[in-house]
């Protein structure tokens, strides 16, 4: 609720509250606020870091098991945090402009950073065919086909999401597309983009055929009669990336706003966004020279992308003044995926022997280009998968880091750092490393991951109180749109080890969960760290950003005592930079 109230007034009312003693001045040449919160539980986060194994600091507001808000109020002014404490305690912080808002109630948290996302890939999902979560090939042509009524024949049917994880012992063929969409070519992207699901026609206008060789580290699955089915894995998904329908910059920012009023809308301040390339870099800098970008963007090149590396690697490293766009970052592929068994393992998968899947040059990854990016000042962040591929990334910093003495002050990131052998997870501490991780990536994996895996090597897969432990740096995101980016689910997944459906019982490998304290710091100050901010986010403190959550339920209340109702949980406002950029209608 907005309130404006006179200065005098309101200011009689506060002091009342306070210790009136008459040495209490008020100091006219203190910024007055713009904004002043209520009626809040506020959790800063603004204490010192739990120990490894979870323990809360002394000084968190933690006491007999029972966390407690740290503030109820919080002043805002010119995009920062002025005060934060008791109401009564901010008095001189106001003025006859300061809008007051009643949060009646809700919890107030440091505003969420997704630090792993593909939001042009999002936006480009509003408006193509959804087909997450469907769980047969029959279902996916049935969403399609209510989709498409109105496409005139001869144009693209595109969507994206069915699982290729689960779908792996069982791809679907051409010939369900052909009989559904006869006169529309079809491409379908899988839900982690590692796979393909396409028609004849498509593979007509892309000239695959009996005789078409795939790149090196794809497969163009094929029958018995060595005919494409259909389906192209791993980099062979690349042998459409020219053929599809062009979107231009125009289309391009589009995508990005939209993408970001949905992140705004789901409670995030912040993206990273994770292979930035050419045409999209073009769209970012247009939007930020408008100040048209909702949310922070830390945008990570793409190294796919040899011109734009080539172009960064002159220009150098960039952090925007504004923290709207920081270019400091780049995203590399060294593996493939585990579910489309492109991971790179150290011995065979144990539903597949004799394959241990593809890495380095054999997976497009340009040695040369990524240490030219670091020899220029860029952070570099490795999508390393496999046990083999994290070490093999492993060794690959090693030996820049020895080339070039700060190197290693770069927080290079691995991205999902999924399987790690325990040989290994020492090298992320000694290198120092961020594990920049998925908690959705479990839990959705579970059911097929220790297939691929077998007993062993499976406890080192989702590691993240293994990483702790090690004393290694944690960011947690989503990949999205791969997994369900809802915050309130990351955040049970990564307490609980368990899915939407509240399974298994008692958590999968349960040793590896975190607590609510640790699970919060990995979607707000850990990826700050990630992206050179913590300085100015990632916890609210005064002097910060006024980048910040309110929520309507209060997780660490919930983890204690009924952590799956963390699964109901609802944004009820986003603020970036002061301002609040989306409001639930609940709050009144």
């Amino acid at each position: 609720m907005f309130l404006r109230v006179f200065y005098i007034y309101l200011l009689s009312l506060l002091i009342l509250a306070c210790d009136t003693s008459p040495e209490q001045v008020i100091d006219v040449a203190q910024p007055k606020a713009d904004y002043l919160l209520v009626n809040a539980k506020v959790y800063s986060l603004d204490w010192p870091e739990p120990d490894i194994q979870g323990k809360p600091s002394a000084q968190a507001p933690f006491e007999n098991g029972v966390w407690s808000p740290d503030a109820d109020a919080l002043a805002i002014a010119d995009g920062k945090i002025i005060g934060r404490g008791k109401q009564a305690d901010l008095a001189s912080l106001l003025s006859s402009k300061t809008v007051l808002m009643d949060l009646q109630g809700a919890t107030v948290i440091p505003g969420f950073i997704d630090s792993h996302t593909h939001i042009i890939e999002l936006g480009k999902n509003l408006h193509i065919a959804d087909l997450h979560g469907v769980k047969n090939p029959a279902e996916a042509i049935a969403r399609l086909e209510s989709f498409a009524k109105d496409i005139p024949e001869g144009q693209w049917i595109i969507g994206r999401g069915w699982d290729e994880g689960a779908w792996a012992d069982a791809y679907p063929s051409k010939e369900l597309l052909d009989k559904a969409f006869p006169k529309h070519p079809v491409h379908l992207m899988s839900l982690h983009s590692f796979a393909i699901w396409v028609n004849s026609q498509a593979l007509t206008i892309a000239n695959i055929n009996k005789d078409t060789q795939p790149p090196v580290g794809g497969e163009i699955v094929r029958s018995d009669s060595g005919e494409p089915t259909g389906i192209l894995l791993n980099r062979a998904t690349t042998l459409f990336a020219d053929i599809l329908p062009k979107a231009d910059q125009v289309a391009y920012e589009t995508f990005i706003i939209d993408a970001m009023q949905r992140m705004a809308q789901d409670g995030f301040v912040a993206v990273h966004e994770a292979g930035v390339d050419q045409l999209m870099m073009d769209a970012l800098i247009s939007l930020n020279e408008k100040n048209l970008l909702p949310l922070r963007m830390y945008a990570m090149l793409s190294a796919r992308d040899k011109p734009l590396a080539a172009d960064w690697t002159k220009r150098g490293p960039y952090k925007d003044q504004s923290g709207f766009l920081d270019v400091v970052s780049v995203k590399a592929y060294y593996d493939g995926a585990l579910g489309s068994r492109g991971a790179r393992l150290l011995e065979d998968y144990s539903d597949m022997e004799g394959h241990r899947g593809v890495s380095g040059g054999e997976y497009g990854f340009d040695e040369e280009v990524v240490a030219d990016l670091i020899a220029a000042g860029f952070q570099i962040g490795i999508h390393a998968i496999g046990d083999a591929g994290n070490r093999e990334t492993l060794a690959y910093f090693a030996k820049h880091i020895a080339k070039q003495a700060d190197v290693n002050d770069r927080r290079h990131r691995i991205e999902h750092a999924q399987i790690v052998h325990p040989d290994d997870f020492h090298l992320f501490k000694d290198l120092s490393i961020i594990a920049s991780m998925e908690p959705p990536h479990a839990v959705e994996d579970k059911t097929w991951a220790e297939d691929r895996l077998g007993p062993d090597r499976i406890l080192g897969a989702y590691a993240w109180r293994t990483f702790r432990e090690n004393g290694v740096p944690l960011a947690f995101n989503s990949d999205l749109p791969g997994s369900d980016h809802n915050v309130f689910y990351g955040l049970f997944a990564a307490i609980s080890r368990q899915d939407k459906d509240l399974q298994p019982s008692g958590g999968w490998y349960p040793e590896q969960v975190m607590t609510i304290e640790e699970a919060l710091r990995g979607y707000t100050i850990w990826s700050a760290y990630a992206g050179f901010r913590e300085n100015d986010t990632g916890t609210l403190a005064v002097g910060k950003w006024a980048d910040l959550t309110v929520i309507d339920i209060d997780p660490f209340a919930l983890a204690r005592v009924a952590p799956e109702k963390i699964l109901d949980g609802n944004i009820l406002m986003t603020w970036v930079n002061g301002q609040p950029v989306y409001r639930n209608q609940k709050l009144q």
